[in-house]
């Protein structure tokens, strides 16, 4: 849930931490939404008398009370008089219309509930409840509306949300629909929604809760497990505003508590709850799956060296210079594939941080084609993160342009080769990679030569592989400039 922050900000009187806690608690109140099934605006004054709207939430439990979003907005004339009396007073104000079954559920129909941290006032929450929803209401309903109120009165003497408060983004937190246990004092169960006797059920927890010490149920389930999370029990007990997981049965709980306490005391707790069985059972085949990926990475980047090294051994045994010539280039490109495996094994995603293989593979392969040579390098640009399917095959095009223009462009003297990459907006409106090797030597010929096997490999590989196009230029400085052009878009490279 975004929250407008500009008006913040620009508020010389809040204190250190209230932004902060103002982030928490939008971050949070669906929980309280959802609960009272009720709109919630957040509205903060602006200087002049009047109030904005910061942010808005709508309760998934029941319909909306207004289709359009107050986000922005100024305060309307007559809601801003009940907000007033909140921001003054600092306790919960209600509105005086009362309508059909709202008296019979003892709840107004629109509530302003001041947010106070250190007996000052940061801003304003109302709650808009749809009379037109109205009816009997059932146990779930009146425990659900006496949960949200006790939350919005925490709220008004800043005890509500915690610091302390579970903020992650791990999948699968618990919700008010998901399951829903309500606490008293000792930790045992005063209502359990339907969903919550349900998950405890898979859990092989009886099919009672009500009046049972939720704790005491459930550790009797996990007595048997070696290792079990500390913060279990507290979770259970209501005690500490953590979230935690329970696992028996091949069945997976998340569980959340929110305890309810004024300024001396707890005197309950909320406990939110949420079968995540199926979930968990995803991520831990993605786990497997990483690992597994990973692993053929690094036995296909095994396997090549071992390859390379044989093309070594073999090299060193040839008679012939050309076939040894021959072999130790067979031996590089190996090499240069086995890099990139190397590198694919090391994450967790189809993807190389090609910068980082060039920074060491860019300086290796002129060292290896200029024993004799004083070759120095210069890279620019930056290539970001490529899929794995380009990285290979521009790996081996950098590979045997560089290596051609050390033997062949600079012929036996020492220079410089250099290596540009820039990304673009490409005329097709997607993105393009141009990479540019450069030398200082003697320049293109004056007559066309036949291309050698590296050559050859590179427009195959440029044309078909990478569905990109490759042309030789004469560099500024008197030397060669190969220039490649190269979309990134899957789409446009599978065309």
């Amino acid at each position: 849930m975004a929250l407008i922050t500009e008006e913040l900000r620009q508020r010389a009187a809040l204190a250190p931490g209230d932004e902060d806690w103002l982030h928490l608690l939008v971050g949070d109140w669906q929980l309280v939404s959802d609960l009272a099934f009720s709109d919630l605006v957040l509205w903060f004054p602006t200087g002049d008398g009047s109030y904005i709207a910061l942010a808005h939430v709508r309760p998934s439990t029941s319909h909306t009370a207004f289709h359009s979003d107050f986000v922005g907005e100024r305060i309307r004339k007559d809601l801003r008089i009940m907000v007033d009396r909140a921001w003054e007073s600092l306790q919960v104000q209600r509105s005086a219309e009362q309508a059909g079954n709202d008296i019979i559920m003892g709840l107004t129909t629109v509530q302003a509930i001041p947010l106070v941290r250190k007996n000052r006032p940061v801003a304003v929450i109302t709650s808009h409840f749809d009379p037109n929803q109205s009816r009997t209401p059932s146990n779930l309903e009146l425990v659900y509306r006496q949960s949200a109120d006790d939350l919005l009165q925490m709220g008004t003497q800043g005890l509500w949300p915690e610091f302390s408060s579970p903020t992650g983004s791990r999948r699968g937190a618990p919700r008010v629909g998901d399951g829903f246990i309500r606490l008293n004092v000792d930790g045992a169960v005063e209502f359990a929604s339907p969903n919550a006797v349900s998950g405890f059920r898979r859990l092989g927890a009886a099919d009672v809760l009500q009046g049972q010490p939720l704790a005491d149920l459930t550790m009797a389930l996990v007595s048997d497990r070696r290792v079990v999370d500390e913060t279990l029990p507290l979770v259970l007990q209501g005690k500490m505003p953590w979230r935690t997981e329970v696992e028996h049965r091949g069945v997976t709980l998340s569980l959340r508590a929110i305890p309810l306490r004024n300024k001396s005391k707890r005197w309950g707790a909320l406990v939110l709850c949420r079968d995540v069985t199926e979930l968990r059972r995803r991520e831990k085949e993605l786990v497997t799956k990483d690992a597994t990926i990973r692993e053929i990475h690094h036995r296909v980047k095994n396997n090549l060296q071992t390859v390379a090294a044989l093309l070594r051994m073999q090299s060193r045994r040839m008679k012939s210079e050309d076939g040894k010539q021959g072999l130790e280039q067979a031996m590089r490109r190996v090499s240069t594939i086995a890099s990139v495996h190397d590198f694919l094994s090391k994450g967790l995603n189809e993807t190389v941080k090609f910068d980082d293989l060039m920074d060491r593979q860019f300086r290796l392969i002129v060292e290896i084609a200029s024993p004799e040579q004083r070759v120095s390098t210069r890279r620019e640009g930056e290539f970001g993160m490529l899929d794995a399917d380009l990285a290979t095959p521009l790996s081996l095009v950098i590979n045997e342009l560089v290596t051609n223009a050390v033997e062949h462009g600079l012929a036996q003297r020492d220079g410089e080769v250099s290596l540009l990459a820039e990304r673009y907006l490409g005329a097709d409106r997607t993105d393009w990679l141009r990479v540019v090797i450069e030398d200082d030597g003697h320049g293109l010929p004056a007559e066309p030569r036949r291309e050698g096997l590296g050559l050859q490999i590179v427009r195959t590989l440029v044309t078909s592989e990478l569905s990109g196009e490759i042309r030789w230029d004469a560099g500024e400085s008197g030397g060669t400039r190969v220039v490649i052009d190269m979309p990134l878009d899957l789409e446009r490279r599978n065309s």
